[in-house]
This record gives C-alpha cells, structure tokens and sequence, in this order.
C-alpha cells in the first residue's frame, strides 16, 4: 500500500528566510520554486534522498497555509506518503475507522491525485495520500 514517504511540508513565513536554514546551513539543493494559485502558496521544493521537503509560504493571509501559520506560527504542517493505489488506500483506512478529509482523491495539474486524512485519527498528525501518474 505505502511506497515511500514523499515529501515532509513545513509552512513558514518567507522562503527566503527559510531557505538560509534549508539550502544555505543545511546543504539542501533547491530543484524548483512555484507559486500554486490554486492554493494559495509558494513552495521551494528540496529533494533529501527519495523524498523532498516542502516549503510552504502563503501567499494570502486568509488560504488556507495563511491561517495555519497565524493560528499555529510556522512549522511542520503534513507528512506525504506515497501510495500505488489511492482508492484502495482510502478505501482501507475508512473500513479501519479513519476520519478522512477528502473521501475522494482531488487532482494537481501534473496528474498526481491526492488526498488528507484527518490529524484526530494519525496521533495528531495531517497526513497526505499520493498517487503518482503512472503508480499502481
């Protein structure tokens, strides 16, 4: 069911500031910037072996990244974990009880389709299904 973790997403206030810790202390390259307008959000991705970090800035004070770091300031946001099979992966965790977000995957552009699970049933943690183009 689980392949990999994908990414690890941590919201901060600016990329800039983030990235003198990220990429200039620590040594992460960046491989890309974005800015989804969809959601709102900047994002600096930094691979780190198979996975990345994802650096999540809003880029409006009322999206939804914007509201999570006014009401709990920067820091780790959600652990992406990908799936080869993601109806079978929410199909499996709503039979165990879990309390899904998006009972349905959604779609980004480039063909990856995903969805949360809720932090109440992951010990507090927002945690992010994807199923990659091609996976399965």
């Amino acid at each position: 069911m689980i392949k990999r973790i994908d990414h690890l997403a941590i919201v901060v206030e600016s990329l800039e500031g983030a990235l003198g810790f990220w990429r200039d202390a620590l040594g992460l390259p960046v491989t890309r910037t974005e800015t989804n307008a969809r959601e709102q959000v900047a994002i600096a991705f930094l691979p780190l072996g198979e996975s990345e970090i994802e650096l999540l800035q809003p880029t409006e004070a009322d999206s939804g990244i914007g509201k999570f770091l006014a009401k709990r300031g920067p820091g780790m946001h959600h652990v992406c974990v990908e799936v080869g099979d993601i109806e079978a992966a929410l199909a499996r965790l709503a039979a165990h009880g879990v309390e899904l977000i998006n009972e349905t995957p959604r779609q980004h552009e480039d063909g990856t389709r995903y969805a949360f699970v809720h932090p109440r049933s992951a010990s507090g943690v927002l945690v992010e299904l994807y199923e990659k183009p091609g996976a399965g």
